[in-house]
């Protein structure tokens, strides 16, 4: 910003939070915290759109799915068409503590999937620029591509 002011200040985790990403649109955005959870905060209006709860441990790393990952995902998770008031989507993936990564529909607070395989935390998570692969890296000293419409 310009001015080298604070415009806004988004509040709501209950712990440390880890990290925090942009949505490709910019509307959005999603963080992660010790307290367990996912926030996705509406930039314009600073509302908690939602509140993601399944991981088990500290989430470590977020990261918003490509527009070319959508059929892919749409397809792994079998969803059928689009739902009322509007597309499935956006998507976001996060890795936790709880050596899990887990796929999320951001329009519906639901976790599609969860791909566990890490023999320890997991530390970062992202899609492939194009869409079909998963990349994730973790305490247990491995780099991991998952074809997540295969798990």
């Amino acid at each position: 910003v310009a001015s080298g002011f604070c415009v806004k200040t988004f509040q709501g985790h209950r712990e440390w939070v880890r990290r925090v990403r942009v949505s490709n649109d910019g509307s959005l955005l999603a963080s992660c915290s010790n307290d367990q959870t996912i926030r996705v905060w509406v930039v314009a209006t600073k509302e908690c759109k939602c509140d993601l709860r399944d991981h088990e441990h500290v989430v470590e790393d977020v990261s918003w799915a490509p527009e070319a990952a959508n059929p892919y995902v749409i397809e792994a998770a079998g969803i059928e068409g689009p739902k009322r008031g509007g597309n499935p989507g956006p998507f976001l993936v996060s890795a936790s503590r709880d050596k899990s990564i887990r796929m999320w529909d951001v329009s519906t607070g639901v976790c599609l999937m969860t791909l566990v395989g890490h023999d320890n935390w997991v530390r970062g998570v992202m899609f492939h620029p194009r869409g079909k692969y998963l990349v994730s890296c973790s305490d247990d000293k491995t780099l991991r591509i998952w074809d997540y419409k295969n798990k």
